[in-house]
């Protein structure tokens, strides 16, 4: 398979939107608000669970900044509210992402190497940060599961982001 079709920086975020474990609709498109999608491989990922660990740990101090967090996968909503409710998760987490919706997103798409694995085509790690405006501030993705941005480092550079009214930047 092929790269998958970027987005571009700056572009608005598609329009959307996913059932979450939590009985709500996930809309990143539809909020006027600063957010932060974190793509993840599914149930059947350690690294993921691992990963998402992490964000919930660091929800907080995302919500501090005024960031908004969710996290989304192809799993279907029995897996995903299970894992969510194993782990804790309090972010929204959106489920039964498509994969006409990855290649939309850019995103890299797999196939389960065995059934004990998962039963569907998932998503590899993808991340979106979106502004008030709707436009993609910061993206990106992953072809491997260990290859994902530090969210520690990610929220130091939101903040810089935010109070210094950081231009979107690889538009050119």
């Amino acid at each position: 398979m092929t790269d998958p079709a970027r987005i571009p920086a700056g572009s608005a975020f598609p329009a959307l939107e996913w059932s979450q474990t939590d009985g709500g609709m996930l809309a990143p498109a539809g909020m006027e608000c600063w957010r932060l999608l974190v793509v993840y491989r599914g149930a059947h990922c350690p690294l993921c669970r691992k990963y998402l660990k992490t964000l919930e740990s660091l929800q907080p101090a995302f919500a501090d900044a005024g960031i908004t967090v969710a996290a989304l996968s192809a799993d279907p909503g029995e897996r995903a509210i299970k894992e969510a409710g194993e782990e804790g998760w309090t972010f929204p987490v959106g489920y039964d992402l498509t994969p006409v919706q990855m290649r939309t997103l850019g995103l890299y798409v797999s196939s389960p190497r065995s059934p004990e694995e998962t039963d569907r085509d998932f998503a590899e790690p993808g991340l979106f940060v979106m502004n008030p405006q709707g436009a993609i501030q910061i993206f990106d993705v992953s072809n491997a599961p260990f290859a994902r941005p530090d969210l520690e480092g990610l929220l130091h550079g939101l903040k810089f982001v935010i109070a210094k009214d950081y231009p979107i930047r690889g538009t050119a």
